[in-house]
């Protein structure tokens, strides 16, 4: 099992959530965190809960619909000079719910795969050279299982879009050190999923994270976080090598 401790992780939509429950997991073990959200005052609270952790915690921002904003993000983090381990890839936006499915627009479409497709991919691949120069790397990208749901065309396709590059640039990665799999972590109570959803944010651990932790040379995995709920992270990790096939 990886050891994050004195590692730096990149956290998008940490500031709340299930990307902010990641952060700080991440930094109760030791890992220093830059977190993404749309404005760096966004995340003011959670770096003060990172750093009364005992790590570093350094607050980045982007919006992910404008990739002027995510390459100068990147820009901003590559000026730190720090290594970058783990990219947890969990900012995400559900834009709109179609009863009248047969009206929805176009920019439904567009929008999402900024967000939830191009932006995590972009990231991706600014990180992914770095991590082979340096022989190591764990990145996450957060996918969901919504399925038969045409009111939510444009976020649905644009997470299935996220899973196939994923598990297709996962192939070129395996047997190496450098891991991309992918979380999904239910239908759960944040600002995404709405109050009815049937799930606890806090369900998702430690599912969401266990893609950081796993030391097997295997990537394009999905990682359901209902097969890790109520587990120790030592048990989730050992559910997740014995993982071979993406679902």
């Amino acid at each position: 099992m990886v050891d994050v401790k004195g590692r730096w992780a990149l956290v998008t939509g940490g500031a709340r959530g299930i990307g902010r429950l990641a952060a700080l997991f991440l930094a109760e073990r030791g890992c220093n965190i830059i977190v993404q959200s749309r404005k760096k005052t966004n995340s003011d609270s959670v770096r003060s809960e990172i750093e009364d952790l005992g790590v570093k915690c350094i607050q980045v921002e982007a919006e992910l619909s404008d990739l002027d904003s995510v390459k100068r993000m990147l820009e901003e983090i590559d000026s730190l000079n720090l290594r970058i381990d783990i990219v947890m890839n969990n900012a995400g936006m559900q834009i709109a719910y179609r009863t009248d499915y047969l009206t929805t627009p176009a920019e439904d479409y567009t929008v999402s795969f900024l967000i939830n497709t191009v932006a995590p991919m972009m990231i991706c691949y600014h990180f992914v050279p770095k991590m082979k120069e340096n022989g190591f790397g764990r990145i996450v990208n957060t996918t969901s299982g919504i399925a038969l749901e045409p009111e939510q065309a444009g976020y649905s396709a644009s997470k299935a879009a996220l899973n196939k590059v994923t598990i297709d640039l996962g192939s070129k990665l395996q047997g190496s050190d450098v891991l991309i799999n992918l979380t999904d972590p239910g239908w759960c109570r944040t600002d995404l999923g709405g109050p009815n959803a049937p799930n606890a944010p806090e369900s998702a651990i430690p599912g969401v994270v266990v893609g950081a932790f796993v030391d097997d040379g295997k990537s394009g995995r999905i990682f359901g976080a209902d097969r890790f709920y109520d587990k120790s992270l030592e048990e989730a990790v050992a559910v997740a090598e014995n993982m071979n096939s993406p679902y």
